[in-house]
């Protein structure tokens, strides 16, 4: 695949009607196998090849122990993609998916690149609704917008190996403070949510992604020091709806500027994030 001509990712360029009553059903959609064999394969071989991540995997185990994170290779903002991982951020099926559930004011927050490697501890339910549980006004009035989180799994995952375990329905409750991971699977929400609240783990082949609500309720298994999968690599694009920038919005590269499109620069175009922006 050559990375000079432009890229489509995916198989097919919008949702269905169905993909879209479940984003607002469950609070997310499994689109499977959605990667082009020969796009699927190059991203890998292009995320692998990047000099920070061969560093990573060269090293020795005695080195690695050595690591904050041994068994992780983690990048936020990732600002430092090849060309086929930059064409997921507008891509025709992700610009469309945006469209539909989200509007026309919507920017794109900011990336990370995540390798999870044999040994990779396990990640609890959480929402990465930054601002779920405040209450000023502003807070009050921004926790409805739409969040998006776009989980991207080039070399795919196994169940309960590094698998992403979902709680379907979790996003309808309110977020307060007093909603927690155990209330939910213990039945105290299900009639706000209007559905038997149960956890769902996963299983996704080579080049899936989850476009998920980041009000849902999600985890993450362990990956087995014996899997046969040597590391689970996963890339994470975030775009948020019109609206008081997320703590993590990460500053646009001069080059992505330079090589944008104007529907991309739209994108690009919101305030950086100060402590007081959500006062």
């Amino acid at each position: 695949m050559s990375s000079k001509e432009p890229v489509d990712p995916f198989r097919r360029q919008v949702p269905t009607a169905e993909d879209l009553d479940d984003f607002h059903r469950d609070g997310y959609i499994a689109f499977y196998d959605a990667m082009t064999d020969s796009y699927r394969e190059a991203l890998i071989e292009e995320v692998l090849s990047a000099d920070p991540v061969r560093s990573f995997l060269d090293l020795s185990d005695e080195e690695r122990s050595r690591l904050d994170s041994p068994t992780r290779h983690f990048v936020r903002p990732w600002n430092d993609r090849g060309p086929l991982s930059d064409a997921l951020i507008d891509a025709p099926l992700i610009t469309a998916l945006l469209r539909e559930t989200v509007g026309p004011d919507v920017h794109f927050c900011h990336s990370s690149m995540n390798l999870a490697l044999r040994g990779a501890e396990r990640g609890e339910f959480h929402q990465d609704h930054h601002h779920w549980n405040h209450h000023n006004p502003i807070n009050i009035a921004e926790r409805d917008r739409y969040y998006i989180q776009v989980l991207y799994y080039p070399n795919g995952f196994a169940r309960g190996d590094r698998s992403l375990v979902a709680i379907p329905g979790s996003h309808l409750v309110a977020p307060t403070p007093d909603v927690t991971p155990a209330g939910l699977l213990s039945g105290e929400f299900d009639e706000q949510a209007g559905r038997k609240l149960q956890a769902v783990d996963l299983e996704l082949p080579p080049g899936s992604f989850i476009y998920l609500n980041a009000r849902m309720f999600h985890g993450i298994q362990a990956k087995p020091i014996d899997s046969p999968q040597a590391f689970r690599i996963f890339l994470i694009d975030i775009f948020k709806e019109e609206g008081p920038p997320h703590r993590f919005t990460q500053e646009i590269p001069r080059d992505w500027l330079e090589r944008a499109t104007p529907e991309r620069c739209k994108l690009y175009e919101r305030e950086p994030f100060t402590e007081t922006c959500w006062s």
